[in-house]
C-alpha cells in the first residue's frame, strides 16, 4: 500500500474538540439570552392583566361614581385580578373614591419583577435580582431598563 494513500474512517481527536469548544461558546452565549427572552415574554402577561383591570376600574366607575368596593369579590373588576402563572394581581391599598392602583407582582421565575398602574395611567416597574431596572414612568420591557 503506498504511503501516502490513507483511509479516511472518522474524525481526529484535535477536530472533535473544536467542535466541543465551539457548541460550549456557543451554549454560553445562547443560554442567558434565552433566559432574558422568556422573561420579555412573560412581561406581557402582566402589562395584560393590568392593563384589563384598568378597563374594568373604569367600567366600575362609569357605573358606580367611585372606585371604592371595586376589587371585592363578585364586582366586574374582581375576575380582571384573577393571577396567572408568572404574576399575582391585586389592588394595593384598597380603592377610594377617586383613587386606585393595581400591582401585579412576579412570582416563580418572574419573582423581583413588579408593576403597576393606577388611575391617572400612570405606570411604574420596579425590578430587582435578574434584572436591575426601575421605572417611576413606564413599565420596563427590557433587560437595559428600556420602555
Amino acid at each position: 500500500m503506498n504511503r501516502l494513500q490513507r483511509n479516511s474512517a472518522g474524525f481526529t481527536l484535535i477536530e472533535l474538540m473544536i467542535v466541543v469548544a465551539i457548541i460550549g461558546i456557543l451554549s454560553a452565549i445562547a443560554v442567558p439570552a434565552y433566559g432574558d427572552y422568556v422573561r420579555r415574554s412573560r412581561i406581557t402577561e402582566a402589562i395584560s392583566g393590568l392593563s384589563d383591570a384598568r378597563v374594568k376600574m373604569e367600567q366600575y366607575y362609569q357605573d358606580n361614581r367611585v372606585y371604592t368596593s371595586a376589587c371585592a369579590a363578585g364586582t366586574l373588576v374582581a375576575p380582571a385580578l384573577v393571577s396567572s402563572a408568572n404574576f399575582d394581581f391585586t389592588c394595593n391599598p384598597a380603592p377610594d373614591a377617586i383613587s386606585y392602583k393595581v400591582i401585579a407582582t412576579g412570582k416563580n421565575n418572574m419573582a423581583g419583577f413588579i408593576y403597576d398602574i393606577n388611575q391617572a395611567n400612570a405606570k411604574t416597574s420596579t425590578i430587582t435580582g435578574a434584572w436591575t431596572a426601575s421605572s417611576t414612568t413606564c413599565w420596563v420591557l427590557k433587560k437595559d431598563g428600556s420602555c
